[in-house]
């Protein structure tokens, strides 16, 4: 490539906690099962005093963070513009990034007073996640805070439909999709949840106006963004949307439109325990495969067998062994 990095990611900067709970303690502290609620910090912060269950290791998150980390590991070139506090969140978060390669803006903040986002994930029996996130300074991005030099040396710009939520990082988003188009590079969006489309349709239009390359959406989102009944009758809407579209599927696996042809891409069956991040990893191996010139079914597996081998494990990276895993399947089909 010429460009100095595959992806350049724009969302949320979030330190995420993962416990494992069950149905009953969601139904306790009324929390909505399945989705991501914004909550304030003392929200955030009671449910976490009150949860029982037990808890992992915390990770920085958010789910551009996510895809982009997932590149990384595959040996793509990522860099990812997010906002943290100069707290020792902050911190952690920012070593994490540097420890995996990414290059990243923090080191450039202009403004970085205030609390770093966390997010309290909550995985139940399952494997499903819930998710309750206090925003903190991650909600306050601004079109300074974005780095041109390092958008106009990428192939794509990625952006997370989390940031619909916060007018300021809407505005980030939008001005972050007008530069690409001015240098070039192309634009995947992920429609990200549910409630992002229910609730904030309008914005995610906004950022939909006037096409994507590539845009990334589960089932659920695909029929509510279109309101529609199957997600083929959805896939048909969202053509006129984006030029290439993947729809996930669950255990059923995916579908790919490649601009020309539909593509089935197969699940791999496993034992899945924690559905937190596949998602992420998915879109971020797929840019990954997207940006090495893979076929468009090598693509589909090289992103099925990575989301399909992160829900057998606790969090939404990938680590130890499995890194070689992926990488060693990578390889395979490189070779194929």
């Amino acid at each position: 490539m010429n460009q100095k990095y595959h992806v350049f990611s724009l969302g949320n900067a979030l330190v995420d906690v993962e416990i494992e709970i069950t149905a009953k303690e969601l139904d306790r502290l009324s929390i909505e099962k399945g989705v991501m609620t914004l909550v304030e910090e003392e929200r955030h912060d009671y449910l976490l005093s009150e949860l029982h269950g037990k808890a992992h290791h915390r990770a920085s998150g958010g789910s551009a963070a996510n895809s982009i980390f997932a590149l990384a590991q595959l040996g793509g070139k990522g860099y990812h513009c997010c906002k943290v506090a100069n707290d020792e969140a902050g911190q952690f978060y920012a070593s994490d990034l540097n420890q995996a390669g990414v290059d990243n803006n923090i080191a450039t903040l202009k403004d970085n007073t205030g609390i770093t986002g966390k997010c309290l994930v909550m995985v139940t029996p399952d494997a499903d996640r819930t998710m309750n996130t206090y925003l903190g300074i991650s909600s306050e991005q601004q079109a300074d805070d974005l780095d041109t030099e390092a958008l106009a040396n990428s192939e794509f710009l990625y952006i997370e439909g989390y940031l619909v939520t916060s007018e300021s990082n809407h505005k980030t988003a939008l001005k972050a999709k007008e530069i690409a188009r001015e240098k070039g590079a192309k634009i995947a969006y992920t429609l990200s949840d549910p409630n992002m489309v229910k609730f904030f349709k309008p914005q995610i239009e906004q950022v939909l106006d006037g096409g994507v390359e590539l845009l990334f959406c589960n089932e659920d989102e695909a029929l509510e963004f279109t309101q529609t009944s199957s997600y083929s009758e959805a896939l048909e809407q969202l053509k006129s949307l984006a030029q290439q579209v993947v729809i996930t599927l669950g255990e059923r696996g995916a579908v790919y439109f490649d601009g020309k042809e539909l593509h089935q891409i197969d699940a791999f069956e496993v034992k899945a325990i924690d559905s937190n991040g596949a998602g992420d990893m998915f879109a971020g191996a797929f840019l990954y495969a997207l940006t090495q010139g893979y076929s468009a079914a090598n693509c589909g597996k090289l992103a099925s067998f990575c989301s399909s081998y992160l829900v057998t494990q606790f969090g939404p990276r990938l680590k130890g062994g499995a890194i070689e895993t992926i990488q060693n399947f990578n390889q395979e089909l490189q070779a194929s």
